[in-house]
């Protein structure tokens, strides 16, 4: 079996220009407030944050988007906003990518999802969240399925980005499995959250990371033997094809159907901030398999870009440069 290496991604990156993949999943709205810190406030025992800057980033699904436009493959997200500012500031961004909205629903009864972090001195101070995390009304779930529906058939790859907003429905997992029951060599890679795990049943590859797979698995995980089990676990309820499970400093370890565990060790020198990270590998992870690699390239190459972006601030994306620059 190939094993990843500069030469070996330089083969395969002009097969990126050429995948593309649907990303469904909760959008969110990345908002950074910067500032600095040089006094706590005589009102309560809190930091007073001079503010220097904002940034409004594409967050949750949307940045699984931006992470495959970022290394150089094309994609569309289906998923809703809310009939509000953010909603078309969203919009704006996606096509910005140059990416369509088609699938990009408003909701009249909704906010679009914004979590807001306050940054200083590279640390975070506080995050508070504005969102509705109930089920999406009918008319809305109608107007998501109809466009899988009509597009599906253009797609190589099939991303789930589920940040436990309400969008990731049994249903929607449902119907979306029986649109690619005539397509079955579709990869569908799955983030997943721990919730309601039967609506993952026969996707591809899960990434969860050592939290999540723990909950799956009704387990604690403290050792590489307890790992093992949890896979062990998850793998045999959900009958996926792969588990690819994030561990922090610890790396990633992947477990594929009738192949031993490969453990990858983490790439990342410094870690600044880790939002986003899981949107890096699972976006690295589709597009690599979708264009040919097998499960334990595609990992390794999502474990590159991963320790890329936990060195940078903010949430961030990698690019082919900067993971040929880390592999030599």
């Amino acid at each position: 079996m190939q094993t990843l290496n500069s030469d070996r991604l330089r083969q395969v990156l002009p097969k990126f220009k050429q995948t593309k993949i649907l990303v469904i999943g909760d959008i969110i709205v990345d908002h950074f407030i910067w500032g600095t810190v040089t006094r706590i406030s005589p009102e309560a025992p809190v930091p007073v944050v001079n503010v220097t800057r904002e940034s409004l980033l594409l967050g949750g699904g949307a940045n699984v988007l931006n992470n495959i436009y970022s290394l150089g493959g094309q994609a569309s997200l289906c998923g809703i906003v809310g009939q509000d500012i953010m909603g078309e500031h969203l919009r704006s961004l996606i096509e910005g990518l140059g990416s369509s909205t088609q699938g990009v629903i408003q909701a009249p009864d909704r906010p679009t999802t914004k979590k807001t972090r306050i940054i200083a001195q590279h640390q975070q101070v506080v995050r508070f969240d504005r969102e509705k995390t109930d089920a999406i009304p009918k008319e809305t779930l109608a107007s998501l399925l109809r466009y899988l529906e009509e597009n599906i058939e253009t797609f190589q790859a099939v991303i789930i980005s589920d940040y436990d907003k309400g969008l990731v429905s049994q249903t929607l997992m449902t119907r979306l499995m029986e649109l690619l029951a005539q397509r079955p060599s579709m990869p569908v890679i799955v983030d997943p959250k721990p919730k309601q795990i039967d609506r993952f049943r026969g996707t591809t590859i899960l990434t969860p990371n050592h939290h999540e797979a723990a909950l799956m698995a009704g387990m604690a995980i403290v050792d590489e033997e307890s790992l093992m089990e949890a896979a062990r676990r998850i793998q045999e309820d959900l009958k996926c094809k792969a588990l690819l499970i994030t561990r922090g400093e610890s790396g990633m370890t992947l477990f594929s159907q009738n192949q031993p565990p490969f453990s990858i060790p983490t790439v990342a020198r410094e870690v600044f901030d880790v939002t986003g990270a899981g949107d890096t590998v699972v976006a690295t992870l589709a597009l690599g398999v979708a264009a040919g690699l097998t499960f334990k390239e595609a990992a390794t190459l999502a474990n590159y870009a991963a320790g890329i972006v936990v060195g940078k601030l903010g949430t961030a994306t990698a690019t082919p440069e900067e993971i040929l620059g880390a592999m030599r």
